[in-house]
Formats: C-alpha cells, sequence, structure tokens
C-alpha cells in the first residue's frame, strides 16, 4: 500500500542548480519552469578510448536498486478525472546523495538510482531526480552513479533499468518511461500491461544508440509457493531475453528488504519475512528462482542463455529509521570485475563477470577453468577438445575482521555445480534442469589456506558435452539452502554465488 506523506517537495535551490550546472557547457540557459530543463548532461570525465585489459580489472561491489525520496506515493486530488498528486520523500525517504554517501561508507564503488513511478513521474525524474544525480556525482566521485529506474514493468511487477553514462542518458530514459512504464498514464491503460507491451519496450531499448541493461527485480516476491509463478514467470523472462539478449540479461538472485525481520534497535522481530516474500519465502536470502539447483536459473543456464543473477539491497528507508531495509552495500554486495569506469562496469554486468554475497562472507571469488593453452572465468566460455582433462581452479577471500553487523562469519562450505547444456527448451515454462548436481564440496579439510585466501581444484575428466559450472558457498550446514522462517536473523545465514563458466566441446557445436 502507498503511504501519503507530510513531506513538502523542496525546489532546487540557486546555490545547487549552480552545483548541478558547473557539469554543463558554459552556456546562458533559457529560462524554463523546472530547473531540470536547464541541466545540459554530459559524457563522463573518461570518455571511452582504448578497450580495457583483463589485467585492469579488478572486483567493484555495487548496487542497482536503490530508491530515494524520489520513489513517490500518490495523494489523489479533488477532482477524480485528474491525476494524483505525486508525493516526494512518500515511499522512499533518502536523498541520492545520501545513498551515494552511505554507499561509499558501506564500500561500494558503483550504485544506480532506480525510483518507481506513477503518472507523469517521468517527468519529476528527468526535472528533479536528474539534477539531484549530478549533483550526488559531484559530491561523492568515488562511487560512479549510473542514472536508471526501477520500471514498473508491463505485465510483471519491477525491473532495474540502468543507462549508460553518456550525454544521451536524461532524455533516453524520459523516453522508456513516458512511453512504456506501467503506472505512467492517467488514466491507466490496460494495454501497457501486457507483456507484448514490454517486448515493444525491449525492442525501442535495444535500438538505442547506447542501450541500457534491464535485470528483473525480486521475480518470485509474489510467488505463491515453489514452483507456482506469480507475476513474473519463466516464458516471460525467456521471450525478454529473446527479444533483447544484451538488454535483458538477467535478475535478482537475492531481493532486498534483507532487513524485514529487524527492529530499530536489532532485535529480532518474529513475523518478519526476508525480502518481503511472505508467501513462498526466499531460501538462504535469495529467490527461488535462484536458490533452487536445478531450478529455473538452472534451466536458462541449460539452455546456454548467459542469464546473470545479482543482489540488491532495494533501499528504501533504512531499518533503524522504522523500515525494512539496509544501506547499499551494507549486506548486500554484487561485484562486478571491470576497471572503475562506467563502460566497464556496464560491460561486466552485460558479459556476467558478477559475483554477489551477503553479509561480506567474501569479498573476491575466481573461478577458472582451464585446459592446455586456453582458460575462462567467471561469465565466460571455454572450447575444448572431446575427452578433455578440463581443471577448475576456485579462490575465494573469506576476509577477516567484522562485517557491518558487527560479526566476523566464516566461509564453511564452497560448492563446485555442474549442469549440461541441453539446447533450448521445447517447453518455455520450464523451470529445471535434471542434469544439475553439486559434484564437489569443500571444506576447510579440502581447500588450502593461505591468510584470507581459501584455494581449491577439481579435474572435470573426459568432457565430451557441453556443460556449465557454477560455485556457491555458505557459513552454514545447510546442504541445501532451506526455505526462510520468519524472524531469522539475516546476519546467522549467508550465501554467496558466481556466474557460471560455460564449456563447449569442439564437435558438439
Amino acid at each position: 500500500m502507498l503511504k501519503l506523506s507530510t513531506h513538502r517537495r523542496p525546489g532546487l535551490s540557486p546555490v545547487a542548480l549552480a552545483v548541478a550546472l558547473c557539469l554543463a557547457p558554459a552556456v546562458s540557459p533559457p529560462a524554463f519552469a523546472h530547473p531540470g530543463h536547464a541541466v545540459q548532461p554530459v559524457g563522463p570525465s573518461r570518455p571511452a578510448g582504448r578497450a580495457v585489459k583483463a589485467s585492469e580489472r579488478k572486483w567493484q561491489a555495487g548496487d542497482h536498486h536503490v530508491h530515494s525520496w524520489f520513489s513517490v506515493s500518490l495523494k489523489p486530488g479533488a477532482d477524480p478525472s485528474q491525476p494524483p498528486a505525486l508525493i516526494k520523500a512518500g515511499d522512499a525517504v533518502n536523498p541520492i546523495t545520501t545513498n551515494a554517501r552511505m554507499a561509499a561508507k558501506h564500500g561500494l564503488a558503483w550504485m544506480v538510482a532506480t525510483d518507481h513511478g506513477g503518472p507523469n513521474h517521468s517527468k519529476l525524474n528527468r526535472d528533479e531526480a536528474y539534477p539531484e544525480l549530478l549533483r550526488s556525482r559531484v559530491e561523492t566521485p568515488a562511487v560512479l552513479q549510473f542514472w536508471g529506474m526501477e520500471l514498473d514493468t508491463p505485465a510483471a511487477e519491477h525491473s532495474s533499468l540502468i543507462l549508460p553514462r553518456s550525454s544521451e542518458e536524461r532524455d533516453a530514459l524520459f523516453g522508456i518511461e513516458s512511453r512504456y512504464n506501467r503506472r505512467e498514464p492517467w488514466p491507466a491503460d490496460p494495454a501497457r500491461d501486457q507483456e507484448a507491451f514490454m517486448l515493444e519496450a525491449l525492442r525501442h531499448m535495444k535500438a538505442l544508440r547506447k542501450p541500457p541493461v534491464v535485470i528483473a527485480n525480486h521475480p518470485s516476491r509474489s510467488a505463491t509457493a515453489v514452483g507456482r509463478y506469480g507475476l513474473v514467470s519463466p516464458s516471460e523472462l525467456r521471450n525478454w531475453n529473446d527479444t533483447a539478449p544484451d538488454v535483458a540479461i538477467g535478475m535478482e538472485g537475492a531481493p532486498g528488504h534483507q532487513a524485514s525481520s529487524l527492529k530499530p534497535d536489532g532485535a529480532l522481530k518474529p513475523q518478519g519475512d526476508r525480502g518481503g516474500y511472505s508467501r513462498a519465502p526466499t531460501m538462504g536470502g535469495f529467490d527461488q528462482m535462484t536458490a533452487k539447483l536445478g531450478g529455473f536459473w538452472d534451466s536458462m543456464l541449460g539452455e546456454g542463455r548467459r542469464w546473470w543473477i545479482t543482489a540488491t539491497s532495494d533501499s528504501h528507508r533504512h531499518y533503524t529509521d522504522g523500515g525494512e531495509d539496509f544501506w547499499p552495500g551494507e549486506y548486500s554486495k554484487t561485484y562486478v570485475k571491470a576497471a572503475h569506469t562506467y563502460d566497464d562496469v556496464l560491460d561486466g554486468l552485460r558479459n556476467g563477470r558478477v559475483f554477489v554475497t551477503l553479509g561480506d562472507l567474501v569479498s573476491e571469488v575466481e573461478v577458472t577453468a582451464s585446459v592446455a593453452g586456453a582458460k575462462a572465468d567467471i561469465g565466460g566460455r571455454l572450447e575444448v577438445a572431446p575427452g578433455s582433462d578440463v581443471t577448475v581452479v576456485i579462490r575465494v577471500r573469506d576476509p577477516a575482521g567484522k562485517n557491518f553487523g558487527g560479526f566476523s562469519p566464516s566461509v564453511a562450505r564452497v560448492d563446485l555445480i555442474q549442469g549440461e547444456i541441453l539446447g533450448p527448451a521445447t517447453d518455455r515454462s520450464t523451470d529445471a534442469n535434471p542434469t544439475t548436481r553439486v559434484i564437489r564440496a569443500f571444506t576447510p579439510t579440502s581447500w588450502a589456506r593461505e591468510g584470507e585466501m581459501l584455494s581449491m581444484t577439481h579435474v572435470l575428466k573426459d568432457v565430451r558435452r557441453p556443460l556449465y559450472i557454477r560455485v556457491r558457498g555458505t557459513n552454514g550446514a545447510e546442504a541445501e539452502p532451506l526455505p526462510d522462517p520468519l524472524g531469522e536473523d539475516p546476519w546467522s545465514d549467508l550465501w554467496f554465488y558466481a556466474n557460471p563458466i560455460f564449456i563447449t566441446v569442439a564437435s558438439a557445436r
């Protein structure tokens, strides 16, 4: 339910506007009713030049699902024929500038501003939120701050929309939100809530000179049981990926709202459900589409799809302020292997150079698959001759010290998972890959430790069929992540997941 707010919408002060305009060319802007019209977007100060070398890439922690006070509530007007008023800070409460400062405090190198909309929200985003993002980039330059939104997705629920950093970003988002956001028109237009309309939106995005990235948010939050999906279905996500494979690239593996079982003083809230998954609970803090071994994610990977997972805060209001959320980076992190540039972080997301973790259980994950003269890393592809032995090396950093919950979790187990690549699914609604299994479970007795680094090796013998491997780990003893009970302490049940490596066999093309 949307909540009304007593916050008044402040105008952009002359000082703040001057800061925003310092990023624009020194020309005299025309007079506009809203200051956002006077802001001239500019590209990044480090324009794309030569290609980034792999040796320049490091793990960059980030969060692509962060709300500010531009995620509004709606106040109906006296005249029902007129659109409702948008109430700033009605749904989320923090300025973009605050979110960026807290992201930096909690170790993030990149972040996306993702406010969701309502009638005419595209204008609020363009005229007020975007100038605040420009100020935030000046105030907290250490955090790469992407422009985006949480799209009210046609025929689904929500998606993170991430725009490439460019001088076109403001207008590109305005074009997408005004034309395709489900809740933009007043009165509501049922035609905007059809899957065909989402596919049209994806075709529009794919055709842009600088296409964005779309990631399905909390995909199973509306599910009623394991395998009984709600607003987001397996066939729907396949259709997105088929329509725009370089735009619709994946889903939140671990949703936000993970502090919903914590009271403001940190005590446990008995009825708190992790992620707001009240009907079909998360499993180890992860969505069932990711957490179920041999489930939906594995069915996508079993088709050979480059379908990646992420983890986010979905931050609206911090739990110490009566909300259900952690700050960006406080609990969930999406690590991207990239140079510290907008282009390369987005490239890392598109190409699956990603692992995710809860509670800072790990801070580095390296997985390599190699044969003589060739190797592939997370998100990559390795082609081998039939009958090859493939060596898999896993290196994980189990950081010393306390996380932001005041705990010092340790990795208890690392699982190496393998599944066969079976080709396109004949049933578009399938959510299973029966070939997926844990082929090796590493524990302290089977890995080598050097300081914070854990190293382990496994050889895939006589590879003759195309397959993929992926890695996960936990601080607990559950062989498989179990449904999270109400009131569970999120700091006690931690998992990390790495995106896959695909292994193809030369004669099996």
